[in-house]
């Protein structure tokens, strides 16, 4: 690539290493091949909430999330630290890792994976939640299965004492409200898939873009809005939609039919960094890009990863494909998620049946998708179709991907779809009086 031909606004002219960083972001894509079929990874985050007021537990209580990773830690033995700061956990066996991290208002996530089988998926996701329900229990605390704050203004709650976030809240916080209330106010499930090769990989990344709104829809469960009732359906789509349009959304250019890894790759230099690797284990605070700030030399490894993880589009391309829009839901429901992005993007025969059902679909279709089903829900029309028929249709290809064992995982989604309604709006039918 010849960066004297380079312009705009990231000044892209001046970075003398932007072809080589490219390269290495690249070659980090593609470290991600693999032949293995079927696996997922997830990660699904938890609200810990006090029984009495349903306001968070907090980092600094004399009880709060620190005393219940202490907790956990009897399970999940490797402790992590920021300084003196416990922020994680984590343990392995075999190819499995599972890691319990906080989020920035000390929410609770488990992220484990690579699961081959659900079963393996159901075992360790169940076994988290008793610790974690067990550990609540003892300081009159429980698990809150919504996606939103139930009661908790976002900017009202308390950041854990981790470098990254205090930077990411300054840097999001003053371009919108927005940041802040996802950091802070916001509980997801993320899916995780792999790839074989470059044409597996984005062929997987446009159909997950084009998925996206739709599994939105399926997956809603924010009824509240910063203590209140919802103005709309799909809060969360609209939290991730406007609090950096430059680092969030779609990957600009992923729906062409000619993208490359490059493009994403340039997507992730011209992107503000927020925070950097310092190479002592900490980071620092950098507005320029992250294109800006490798100008003069090589990105290490570390850095191209931690530079993707400052990225929050609804797919991101890791060493896997990470599937980012659904809200966090209760178990049964986050394993029928697990299984309908296994069975709808691993088999050929589904892939194909995709291929044709969002044939022609762009970045503006998705955008105006998410929009008319924040309004109209199961009531919306997207690319040309009612989305209900979409949303059926979708649910017999990730049947059809799925072996015989595992297809009754899906069975909890698929009868929400079969209704045409969500987990928000069943909350909202037993709140309404």
């Amino acid at each position: 690539m010849d960066t004297s031909a380079q312009t705009g606004a990231q000044g892209t002219t001046h970075q003398q290493y932007r072809a080589q960083n490219i390269e290495t972001l690249v070659n980090y894509y593609k470290s991600g091949f693999t032949d293995v079929r079927g696996r997922v990874g997830i990660e699904l985050e938890h609200f810990v909430v006090h029984k009495d007021t349903k306001l968070p537990v907090r980092y600094s209580e004399p009880q709060g999330t620190v005393w219940l990773l202490n907790q956990l830690a009897e399970y999940y033995p490797k402790k992590v630290y920021e300084g003196d700061h416990l922020i994680g956990l984590s343990r392995s066996h075999g190819d499995i890792t599972e890691g319990v991290s906080l989020e920035p208002a000390a929410q609770v996530e488990l992220s484990a994976g690579p699961f081959t089988t659900l079963a393996d998926t159901e075992r360790s996701f169940n076994e988290f939640e008793s610790h974690l329900t067990s550990a609540a229990d003892e300081i009159d605390a429980e698990i809150a299965r919504v996606a939103y704050q139930p009661k908790a203004i976002a900017k009202d709650t308390e950041l854990i004492p981790k470098k990254r976030y205090d930077f990411m809240n300054k840097y999001l916080g003053g371009l919108s409200p927005w940041g802040p209330r996802m950091m802070r106010g916001t509980t997801s499930t993320q899916v995780s898939i792999d790839y074989s090769d470059t044409a597996d990989c984005l062929r997987k990344l446009r159909l997950a873009d084009a998925l996206a709104p739709i599994l939105s829809l399926i997956c809603d469960n924010s009824p509240i809005f910063e203590g209140k009732r919802r103005p709309h359906k799909l809060m969360r789509t609209e939290n991730w939609e406007k609090l950096d349009p430059g680092r969030s959304g779609i990957a600009p250019g992923v729906m062409d039919p000619d993208y490359t890894l490059e493009r994403m790759a340039e997507h992730v230099l011209d992107t503000v960094a927020i925070t950097v690797p310092d190479g002592h284990g900490n980071v620092c605070y950098d507005d320029r890009t992250f294109g800006e700030v490798y100008a003069d030399r090589l990105m290490t490894k570390e850095e191209a990863v931690h530079a993707v993880s400052m990225l929050f589009n609804d797919v991101r391309l890791k060493t896997y494909i990470e599937i980012r829009l659904a809200d966090a839901m209760p178990i049964p429901y986050v394993l029928a998620y697990a299984a309908l992005i296994k069975g709808a993007l691993y088999e050929d025969r589904s892939l194909d049946a995709l291929d044709t059902l969002f044939d022609g679909v762009t970045e503006d279709d998705i955008v105006e998708a998410k929009h008319v089903l924040e309004r109209d829900g199961y009531q919306a029309t997207v690319y040309g179709q009612d989305v209900s028929k979409l949303a059926d249709r979708l649910i017999e290809i990730a049947y059809d991907g799925l072996s015989e064992d595992e297809r009754y995982y899906l069975d909890s989604l698929a009868k929400l779809v079969e209704k045409r309604t969500t987990l928000a709006d069943i909350w909202e039918q037993e709140h309404a009086q």
